[in-house]
């Protein structure tokens, strides 16, 4: 993946190393734990994490350095945001509309977030409360030691993703959600989910498209999103842990259907092509 010719974003905040702050969870935690955290998660288990992380976090969470990073890691993801505001914001102006930029989050351990607080284990996340994204570096490691998904544009799809959230609060999708709870059986609201998931995901491809055509990317990186989205589909990461995969407890969709979905969008460049909540088929 070249990213030497790409801006970086100013749209970070670094509070790695910082503290958090104690406070309720609210709605905005329940939309965390089932929608936006990047692993598949059982809510109710991230629930408890994020309640005990408050209850163990008295420290005033402060603010972190604004604008990009200077460190190397710090460079590229700040990149990789700054490629996916000039994506989405061309694509929202070509539709008469303006792309509202959202802001990335760097933390260690654990974060303050307008949703409640998130933890690492969560993997990376977006709030749709304050429309920041937010990303523990370490997850990257995790990533290529763990999923077994090394390599550059597997790391740049993970925040492509978390991006692809954001278009979902600009565009409605995140209403529907919100619309629905309390109204579904939870095996329903994990359907639902999936298909918010997989959505997000084929942002992802809409954003790699876009990529390619400024030749940042080649075929190569498109075989590490592919192998991360794979790596990450709920059925792999259920065997993995429990040894059995459950389908109707699935939140973020199975390692074919995220690599589907992420392909679909990669190869159309067209949101029009992602819309998960009316298709037949995952």
């Amino acid at each position: 993946m070249d990213l030497g010719n790409q801006r970086a974003s100013g749209n970070v905040e670094d509070r790695r190393g910082m503290g958090v702050a104690a406070g309720g969870l609210g709605i905005g935690g329940i939309i965390i734990a089932i929608v936006a955290a990047f692993l598949g998660f059982d809510p109710g288990q991230v629930l408890n994490t994020v309640q005990e992380v408050q209850q163990a976090s008295p420290k005033a969470q402060q603010r972190g350095a604004e604008g990009a990073p200077a460190d190397t890691m710090g460079q590229f993801v700040s990149k990789v945001l700054g490629s996916t505001e000039d994506v989405w914001g061309s694509i929202f102006q070509r539709s008469g509309k303006q792309y509202r930029q959202p802001k990335l989050v760097l933390y260690t351990g654990a974060v303050r977030s307008a949703c409640g607080l998130g933890q690492s284990a969560m993997g990376p996340f977006y709030c749709p409360n304050d429309e920041q994204l937010y990303i523990d570096l370490a997850f990257y490691d995790d990533l290529r030691k763990r999923f077994h998904a090394p390599g550059d544009f597997a790391q740049a799809y993970v925040i492509a993703h978390e991006v692809g959230h954001h278009v979902q609060k600009l565009t409605g999708s995140f209403s529907q959600m919100e619309n629905a709870q309390g109204r579904m059986s939870k095996s329903q609201y994990n359907q639902l989910s999936v298909r918010m998931e997989l959505q997000a995901d084929c942002y992802a491809g809409v954003w790699g498209y876009h990529a390619h055509d400024k030749n940042m990317i080649d075929p190569s990186d498109v075989e590490e999103a592919l192998t991360a989205a794979s790596a990450i589909g709920d059925d792999r990461l259920q065997k993995q842990s429990q040894g059995v995969v459950v389908p109707e407890s699935f939140t973020h969709g199975s390692s074919a259907q995220r690599m589907r979905w992420f392909k679909r969008g990669m190869d159309s460049g067209k949101p029009s092509e992602c819309n998960t909540f009316e298709a037949s088929v995952l």
